[in-house]
């Protein structure tokens, strides 16, 4: 043992510290913030399927239940987004009110402290259905509830904090808001230059030490109807009055927005979705030490804090948003193919918008796969910093994916703006939910693989520790322990992807008794490639892999996609293996591995040593990298899914607000269109094959009688009321039309001058 650590250790101990980058205090905050989970199974390249299988399905409480058959559908009956959308610019009073009196804004808060004390998938839930109303009120339920004070209070204030606090916010006396963003910080939110500076000052008229804070945030949601926020600032101690040095760092504070020198109510407008949303400004703002949350000793521990409560929130409250709309988009626009005809045959029997709908079929079973799971690992404690981060980036892409192909199936119909229009507000919100949260460019980039791969590898961090240890011994000895176990692991995981991909995943591992076999097998082929890929890519280019960022996103994309696929495969079998979703499954898996083939051969074709690209594609992928894509039969299959009623339709798009309860809501008409189509379609047909002139004239023929002909009738003019767009007086649009009137005259005069 002593030979090999002197012998061969030593040096290879050497050159890696010279090769690895050290870990900064902010990375190793933001790394050590979360726990491994799922994603730890996937890195180890051989993940045990059948614990996946085993763990429960997260389930509503009942009153967990009762709140989203009561308040929850309650307040989405009470939105009128296009009122509130482009003449209110705000959430109604009564509505405001509402949320207030039912607790919305307490959802995760105990009820010891007077919340609701939900779970967090009856959290997910409920931001779930408001945002299939309105993107406006699901923002504002779902901040209060994600990462702001409340939630940060739980884990971090002090028991004092939590009695004054968490009752007023539970039942909505105080709005919270949370100010971290700013102009120098956006994604790097430790660039921050938000100050403060530990001094005396006056305090309810008294000298009292404290901090003196200047600050510019902006993009603060619910910043400008805030009574209470969170801020984040550096704090400094020029004078060391506390002890501690004179740079304490990301400290978080707790800040009534009545205290003098504090501006807020002024508004950002985010792409025409008014959800209340500003910058927030402090000058010369004094507040006394117990301000901060959980008091003096959590001093400097701001950032950790940050990352802690986004390793759980990320995965919730933008995931569950997606969520949404692919499920949204999915039912509109199979409804919508459905009664919408051109060449005398409805839209969704042509083979382009087919493969429309069926990407957002798979969509909307994918998406809402992973985020159940998700929910129900964080409802069992796991708080998976990584798994959170993939699903806030590929939740909110899928999104934006579905909503293009939505505005894409309805034309015309979704361009135009006004009381109809039931896509327009979704495809606006769009970028917000790529951009926040941490923005998918960087999160994709730098987050998923460069976190994983340290925080879920099972011996990454470890080696990195012993690397940067300043007991070179005790470092040297840890590094030999822990290389050699690594190395050993490699070995084992080279073999296993060379074995699987000689036998095109045959030998592969799957879980007992589960359905799809062959998918099972082909996701532990791709594990053990994608962990065989990552372990070369890491000896390779060490710590210049942090500045390959496009070979880190996409490995990545592996990883997300094989959380993904295996949340699908989950479902399947949560739900009971129904039958009906095999195609939906087939076809999620089968764009799956295309995705996989990209990105695998992406990673290979750009790896700068040769020699490992070259020894993965002949050992995991001897007969070339497989980049299927669905039978035009299956899509067709998986698109008339979204074009007919049935159980297996609405277990596709459940818990969602259609309209109930507002007469004359887009959606509701759609929905009854759809239905009165597809139930006179056989009377349609019959018309057709006698070709009938019109229905009037098929009564007369004896084709069909008059019970018949109501039928059509309605369902004619059922469609006729959802294919109309809205037209606006000019008045009503410009406050400058009257520059475009003419007199009644002007064409015959003009006509006059012309003879």
């Amino acid at each position: 043992m002593s030979f090999r650590k002197d012998r061969l250790t030593k040096p290879i101990f050497r050159w890696a510290k010279g090769a690895m980058p050290a870990i900064s205090a902010t990375e190793r905050e933001a790394i050590e913030a979360g726990t491994v989970w799922w994603d730890g199974e996937l890195f180890s390249g051989s993940p045990d399927w059948d614990k996946l299988l085993a763990m429960p399905a997260a389930r509503l409480s009942p009153d967990e239940q009762r709140f989203m058959d009561g308040p929850v559908a309650e307040l989405c009956s009470m939105i009128d987004e296009w009122q509130m959308a482009w003449k209110d610019h705000d959430l109604p009073k009564p509505v405001w009110d509402f949320m207030r009196s039912n607790k919305f804004f307490g959802m995760v808060i105990p009820k010891r402290y007077g919340g609701l004390g939900f779970s967090n998938l009856a959290h997910s839930e409920v931001v779930r259905t408001i945002s299939s109303a309105s993107v406006t009120a699901g923002v504002t339920v779902m901040v209060p509830n994600s990462l702001g004070p409340g939630e940060l209070l739980l884990h971090f204030g002090t028991e004092e904090q939590r009695q004054h606090w968490l009752p007023r916010l539970a039942d909505g006396r105080e709005i919270p808001c949370f100010g971290l963003t700013s102009a120098d910080a956006g994604s790097d939110a430790a660039a921050m230059q938000d100050r403060g500076v530990v001094e005396m000052g006056e305090h309810e008229g008294r000298q009292v030490l404290g901090i003196r804070l200047n600050f510019s945030k902006r993009y603060i949601t619910l910043g400008p109807v805030a009574t209470v926020m969170g801020l984040a600032f550096k704090l400094f101690d020029p004078e060391q009055r506390l002890g501690r040095g004179t740079d304490l760092g990301i400290t978080v504070a707790l800040i009534p927005t009545t205290v003098p020198g504090v501006k807020t109510g002024d508004r950002h407008i985010p792409q025409f979705t008014f959800f209340q949303n500003g910058p927030l400004e402090g000058r010369d703002v004094f507040i006394p030490m117990d301000w901060v949350l959980g008091g003096e000793a959590q001093i400097g521990q701001g950032w950790t804090m940050l990352m802690r409560a986004l390793a759980a929130g990320r995965g919730i409250s933008l995931p569950s948003q997606s969520a949404a709309a692919c499920a949204y988009t999915a039912r509109v626009s199979g409804a919508y193919a459905r009664v919408r005809t051109q060449f005398n045959t409805p839209i969704g029997m042509f083979e382009g918008i087919q493969e429309k709908l069926a990407d957002l079929a798979a969509n909307a079973y994918l998406v809402d796969a992973a985020r159940r799971l998700t929910c129900a690992a964080l409802d069992e404690g796991h708080r998976p910093s990584v798994v959170s981060a993939i699903m806030k980036s590929q939740a909110t892409e899928r999104m934006r994916q579905s909503t293009e192909r939505a505005m894409d199936i309805h034309g015309g119909k979704a361009i135009i703006d006004g009381p109809r229009n039931y896509l327009g507000g979704q495809y606006r919100s769009v970028p917000i939910g790529i951009t926040v949260e941490g923005a998918n460019i960087l999160t994709r980039s730098l987050m998923i693989f460069g976190q994983g791969a340290i925080r879920a590898h099972p011996f990454m961090l470890k080696e990195m520790e012993a690397i940067a240890d300043p007991d070179e011994t005790r470092g040297l000895e840890a590094f030999d322990k822990h290389f050699w176990s690594h190395a050993l692991h490699a070995a084992k995981n080279a073999a296993t992807a060379t074995i699987h991909g000689w036998t095109g995943g045959l030998a592969a591992h799957h879980p007992k008794g589960a359905a799809f076999t062959s998918h099972w097998r082909q996701l532990s082929r791709y594990a053990s490639a994608f962990s065989m890929i990552s372990d070369l890519s890491l000896l390779t280019l060490g710590g210049s892999l942090k500045r390959r960022e496009m070979i880190s996103a996409r490995l990545g994309d592996i990883l997300s996609e094989l959380y993904l696929l295996g949340a699908s495969l989950k479902r399947f079998e949560t739900e009971g293996r129904p039958e009906a979703d095999r195609p939906i499954v087939e076809y999620v898996m089968q764009k799956g591995y295309n995705r996989l083939g990209v990105a695998f051969a992406g990673v290979l074709d750009n790896l700068p040593a040769r020699w490992a690209a070259m020894a993965t594609r002949v050992a995991a992928f001897p007969f070339g990298i497989p980049m299927p894509l669905p039978a035009d039969e299956l899509t067709t299959e998986v698109a008339e899914i979204l074009m007919r009623p049935s159980s297996q339709r609405d277990r596709l798009t459940p818990d969602l607000y259609l309209g109930q309860g507002r007469e004359g809501h887009p959606v509701r008409d759609l929905e009854g269109a759809f239905a009165l189509v597809t139930e006179v379609a056989p009377l349609e047909k019959r018309l057709r094959e006698a070709k009938s002139a019109s229905p009037e004239a098929a009564r007369d023929a004896g084709l069909i009688d008059e019970a018949e002909l109501a039928k059509l009738s309605a369902a004619r003019e059922a469609v006729r009321r959802v294919i109309e767009v809205d037209a606006f007086p000019m008045a009503d649009v410009s406050p400058i039309a009257g520059q475009h009137d003419r007199e009644p005259d002007q064409g015959a005069r003009r006509a006059e001058a012309a003879e």
